[in-house]
């Protein structure tokens, strides 16, 4: 079997329910975008989300230290931070 190399155009196919092709093509068309490229944008994006969810970082105790104590610190009482916790969230209203 030949590998493909890094930038070779390679083809994906799937199956879609016609009301799934739908709901993408009605997507893509209000970005100006092709199928296609609306579907590999969006499948790429998915892929980076659940590699990186799977990111392991390691620090030393210290960092750690540091880290865990900007957590725990209280944010500043400010007009901006005060109206965000003011505002009702959208499936509230």
């Amino acid at each position: 079997m030949r590998q493909a190399h890094m930038n070779e155009s390679v083809s994906i196919n799937i199956r879609a329910k016609v009301r799934q092709r739908d709901l993408i093509d009605q997507a893509a068309d209000q970005q100006g975008r092709s199928r296609s490229d609306f579907m590999l944008e969006a499948a790429c994006r998915k892929a980076e989300d659940v590699l990186l969810d799977q990111t392991f970082f390691t620090v030393d105790a210290k960092t750690f230290e540091k880290f865990q104590t900007l957590l725990n610190k209280p944010l500043p009482a400010t007009a901006r931070l005060q109206r965000l916790l003011a505002t009702k969230a959208p499936w509230d209203k």
